[in-house]
């Protein structure tokens, strides 16, 4: 990561704890406490506490992103590149896709249990439909013209993958998860508040009915570095395979 971008961080962070301090010394209530506080906490009871809850929730997030990268781009490739699969596909995709993921819940825990299936299914579902989308469209993007040179020399559809679909397809694919995960960390607190004692959203509702409401807070801080990790590691991705992008 650039220093440019470190230094982005900071002063984000450090704007943020400035605003907070002053929140919590004008209201001067226990619900908002002092961020000092809220550091040591997570401090003092980062290792014996959130790192264990931390990594259960970091855990079920990469399983999810991985079963939904590995179904959805090869559908997404397929969908975009074979019209008669597109055709046939594209109608199950827009008829389950706008279906709000939560609400599948209660019927995915019936199925499954409450168990680690069910939380890696809901992160499933909620990237995978972005990531066949986002490829399907960036391969209908590509301008008929760039495939001719490879028709000509006789090329197989490998070669068309890697020289053609694989670049096109790739800042769509690592758009789409971007903004696929905000939704599934947030979905992913939420089923973690039922039948698992490991995992963010436990931790964090298990301080709140406590009335711990520095630990509640440490959790929250903590859920957002897991959030931060992630987006800085598909920036990473990006900035090494992307290459021919020239960000600002």
């Amino acid at each position: 990561m650039k220093r440019k971008a470190i230094a982005s961080y900071f002063f984000a962070a450090a704007g943020i704890f400035v605003i907070w301090q002053i929140v919590a010394l004008l209201t001067h209530i226990p619900m908002i406490p002092s961020p000092i506080l809220v550091l040591e906490t997570l401090i003092d009871i980062f290792l014996s506490d959130i790192a264990i809850h931390a990594g259960y929730s970091f855990l079920r997030i990469i399983a999810g992103l991985l079963l939904a990268v590995v179904i959805g781009y090869p559908l997404g490739i397929m969908m975009g590149y074979f019209k008669k699969c597109d055709r046939f596909l594209s109608p199950f995709v827009y008829l389950t896709y706008p279906i709000p993921k939560i609400s599948l819940l209660p019927i995915i825990m019936l199925i499954l249990g409450v168990g680690e299936s069910a939380k890696i299914l809901m992160i499933f579902l909620i990237i995978v439909f972005q990531v066949v989308i986002a490829v399907r469209d960036g391969i209908r993007e590509i301008p008929k013209e760039t495939f001719f040179p490879l028709i000509s020399l006789g090329a197989s559809f490998k070669h068309f993958f890697f020289y053609v679909l694989w670049p096109a397809t790739l800042p769509k694919f690592l758009t789409a998860i971007r903004v696929a995960m905000a939704t599934a960390i947030s979905v992913l607190f939420f089923t973690e508040t039922f039948g698992t004692t490991y995992g963010m959203g436990y931790f964090i509702m298990d301080a709140w009915l406590r009335v711990n409401y520095l630990e509640m807070y440490a959790g929250i801080v903590a859920l957002s570095y897991i959030g931060l990790i992630i987006f800085c590691f598909i920036d990473f991705l990006e900035t090494l395979s992307c290459r021919w992008q020239k960000r600002r």
